[in-house]
């Protein structure tokens, strides 16, 4: 089978685990425990990982089309295959449960993945294969056939059952494959049932009514928030893809639904982004306010409060397990060739080790944005966070860093980090007054004043006429985009404007993307949105349109981002779906509507 590309996958979703389904109907990836567990299929990271196939006979053969759509402010999908022998929809969802509406979403998933096939003219002879493989593809299940005809699949820490309404299923060594024909007005339904094999038994639905339950629970969690601004068809979109990345239980945001989808195919930046980033908290704060809903904010503000504890002497990590975890320590899965072939496969991220000193910018700017909510005066842990935050920053901003991209090299000052400090220390001053007697505002604000003159002197080349990624750098980094978004230079500042036009004249492509660096093959999407942002709030409205309009291009054609995009071919690069691509189009497309609101 040839390896689908990363936008031919659509994303599912239960707000627990997600899974991915090709156009051709094929689920290639499914981690059904919760977002960040271990996989039932992986087809996608290795061809005998497994996976779930539903979809016409021979699909790819002349005469076989192929359109797709999501139930409106849903991640319920709908494909329909049009076939020279007729018509056939195929509807695939991750069941909410019965009566989950709003915020429920995603508190008590049932882990069930659905599916319906529905004919719509003619008689299309169909498909079913089903070749569970629990661990990432380590364990081959046995397959039982149960007296009521459904199939048990067991396998280590993993129990599965799917059931096929009235269609016979007929059991091989390790798979079900089966062919049928569907006719017009004809529906059958399929759901499979993940439990832990020692655990409660997998949970048994109506699947037709869990398929209209699930519909009407993105609806109502939509219902909730309103978005006022400019590109709604494009923001409510990328708002829900947020959402399906929120874990449920703890209100933490993965930072994208898989693993080790290569940054360059053969490449080695391979990365498992299954996540929640610090890092991105500030911008994901943004997104969520504007286009989600001040509820999921605030359980993301308790998520990150909780999951960083006392503040200590050690620095707080750049990212956390769905839970709170810490330890994510690394390791590679030999038995998985990767994505089209380019390893590792990694599992766990490193990154939680390194020195990264934008994390405490982004939590306490966060705080200053939440001011409002969290009271006149802050309680005793809430003061305690804001107080170690900001003495770490005082202590440690001198020090060399990993920087926001997550190099694995020699530590550098990089400029985001310093930038971010700056943002912490004057997101403190300003805080000062609801943090009681321990506050010191006279030196914190010493502190940003000297962070602001260090980088004004230090990240400027008179030779590029810009401000670089680093300290005493000659290379232009896209990161540079950041110091206007963060309110540190105003955009039309003669030195930013002079490093936006170099950004945008040597980092920029025809189509307007935005690379990371001049060493970069593609595009990084949020950076794109950078620059809308910047040129947004110079004034340069049109461009900013125009910009907004040939990025938001490159999403597929059921409006999902990955991380970067291949300047070459166009394909998509990186994990998928990517909650800072889509976070970079929801903060851009509020931008457009007010240049100065955010």
């Amino acid at each position: 089978m040839e390896q689908p590309a990363i936008a031919d996958y659509g994303f599912l979703s239960d707000c627990r685990s997600g899974a991915l389904v090709s156009r051709d109907g094929s689920v290639d990836w499914w981690c059904p425990a919760r977002f960040d567990g271990t996989a039932v299929f992986a087809r996608l990271l290795g061809p005998r990982a497994g996976h779930y196939r539903l979809g016409p006979v021979g699909a790819g053969r002349p005469g076989h089309r192929v359109e797709r759509a999501y139930l409106p402010d849903t991640l319920v999908l709908r494909t329909v295959h049009h076939t020279p022998e007729g018509s056939v929809a195929v509807t695939d969802a991750l069941a909410a449960g019965d009566g989950v509406r709003g915020h429920d979403l995603g508190l008590n998933s049932p882990a069930v993945l659905l599916r319906e096939v529905k004919g719509l003219s003619g008689r299309v002879r169909m498909a079913l294969d089903f070749t569970p493989r629990p661990e990432h593809g380590l364990l081959i299940p046995y397959l039982r056939q149960q007296a009521d005809g459904e199939v048990l699949a067991t396998a280590g820490p993993a129990t599965l059952v799917l059931r096929a309404g009235d269609l016979p299923l007929r059991v091989g060594h390790d798979s079900v494959r089966e062919e049928f024909e569907v006719s017009a007005g004809q529906i059958i339904t399929f759901d499979l049932a993940y439990a832990s094999a020692y655990g409660d038994p997998p949970v048994r639905l109506d699947a037709s009514a869990a398929l209209q339950e699930t519909a009407w629970a993105w609806e109502s969690f939509r219902e909730t928030h309103q978005y006022p601004g400019r590109y709604p068809d494009l923001v409510r979109p990328s708002a829900t893809v947020l959402t399906g990345l929120t874990y449920g239980r703890s209100g933490a945001v993965a930072a994208a639904l898989t693993t080790s989808l290569p940054e360059l195919v053969g490449g080695e930046r391979n990365y498992d982004y299954r996540y929640s980033w610090l890092r991105d908290f500030a911008m994901t704060m943004r997104a969520l306010w504007v286009a989600a809903c001040p509820h999921e904010t605030s359980r993301l503000f308790e998520w990150v409060s909780r999951s960083i504890g006392r503040i200590g002497d050690d620095p707080v990590p750049v990212l956390f397990g769905l839970e709170g975890e810490r330890d994510l320590s690394e390791h590679t899965c030999p038995h998985l060739s990767g994505f089209a072939g380019t390893g590792p496969v990694r599992i766990g991220n490193d990154a939680w080790r390194q020195r990264q000193l934008d994390v405490p910018g982004e939590i306490l700017s966060a705080v200053w944005r939440l001011r409002d909510y969290l009271g006149g005066t802050f309680d005793h842990e809430l003061r305690d966070m804001v107080l170690g935050l900001t003495e770490q920053v005082v202590n440690s901003w001198r020090l060399p860093d990993q920087g926001m991209w997550e190099t694995r090299d020699e530590e550098r000052h990089y400029v985001s980090s310093k930038v971010l400090c700056w943002v912490a220390m004057d997101s403190a001053v300003r805080l000062a007054d609801r943090l009681g007697e321990r506050a010191d505002p006279r030196r914190w604000a010493a502190v940003r004043d000297e962070i602001r003159a260090t980088v004004l002197r230090e990240a400027w080349n008179d030779e590029i006429g810009a401000f670089t990624g680093a300290f005493g750098s000659s290379e232009l980094d896209a990161s540079a985009l950041f110091l206007p978004v963060v309110h540190f230079l105003s955009p039309n500042n003669p030195r930013m404007r002079s490093t936006i036009e170099a950004v945008q004249r040597e980092l920029g492509t025809s189509d307007g993307l935005i690379r990371r660096w001049s060493t970069d093959p593609a595009g990084f999407v949020l950076c794109s949105y950078w620059m809308v942002e910047c040129l947004a709030m110079a004034g340069d409205t049109r461009r900013a349109e125009e910009l907004f309009t040939r990025v938001s291009g490159h999403a597929n054609d059921l409006g999902l981002f990955s991380e970067q995009i291949d300047l070459a071919s166009g394909a998509h690069l990186g994990n998928t779906p990517q909650a800072l691509s889509h976070i970079g189009l929801i903060n851009a497309a509020w931008r457009l509507t007010d240049p100065v609101g955010l």
